[in-house]
């Protein structure tokens, strides 16, 4: 299995906001629910390889104050290929959604991904920040997000793996978005220099999905 694209985080000193775990987030088990006003749909969140949970939160509050709870699920030493099938007990703990999507960032992405493609009967669909698959997606809805400075993902392994992709992915490139502002842990080695704000990358991809569930 590939994953040469994620490489550790090397965070600077950030003061991650960690009141964003009592507003509407409730610890189960090998994570966190993000409990909103939504009631049919489950984004299950694969966070990126070393980095530590609640730097997710900033987006995952996002989506669920739009209606579109969040379980971010916590991995056995912050990576996510040793956890690939935690989403299986996630499932089974929240039968009361309708609509479960595979949901990861980076190494987290690829998991998601490959977990999605393992139970294509149970997922709804796949959204990969910075991410691409390893198996076969065709017949599942896609939705992938990456930013334009991101220099960590590798483009020609993604560009690779589109084949493993359905026909009707959707793409969004976020300008001047890089790797590792789809969190808040600071900088990553080798990653681009964004030229938009964290926020303002957290805004714009928290709208791509909205959208994408919508649709």
């Amino acid at each position: 299995m590939e994953v040469s694209y994620t490489g550790p985080a090397e965070p600077d000193p950030v003061d991650i906001d960690r009141s964003f775990l009592f507003l509407c987030i409730k610890e189960e088990g090998d994570g966190y629910l993000f409990d909103g006003p939504g009631a049919d749909i489950l984004i299950i969140f694969y966070p990126g390889a070393k980095v530590e949970e609640e730097a997710y939160a900033p987006v995952l509050h996002q989506l669920a104050g739009k209606g579109v709870d969040c379980f971010l699920v916590r991995m056995p030493f912050s990576l996510a290929f040793l956890g690939m099938n935690k989403a299986e007990k996630v499932i089974g703990d929240h039968q009361g959604y309708k609509h479960f999507y595979m949901t990861g960032h980076s190494l987290g992405g690829a998991m998601a991904g490959n977990f999605a493609a393992e139970h294509k009967d149970e997922i709804s669909g796949v959204i990969l920040l910075a991410a691409y698959p390893t198996k076969s997606l065709k017949g599942t809805r896609v939705l992938s997000i990456y930013g334009s400075r991101d220099k960590v993902l590798n483009r020609d392994h993604y560009e690779k793996n589109i084949s493993l992709m359905p026909d009707d992915l959707r793409q969004i490139i976020i300008k001047g978005g890089n790797h590792a502002r789809f969190g808040d842990y600071g900088h990553q080695r080798g990653d681009g220099k964004a030229a938009i704000t964290a926020e303002k990358q957290w805004s714009e991809t928290v709208g791509a999905i909205s959208s994408f569930l919508e649709g």
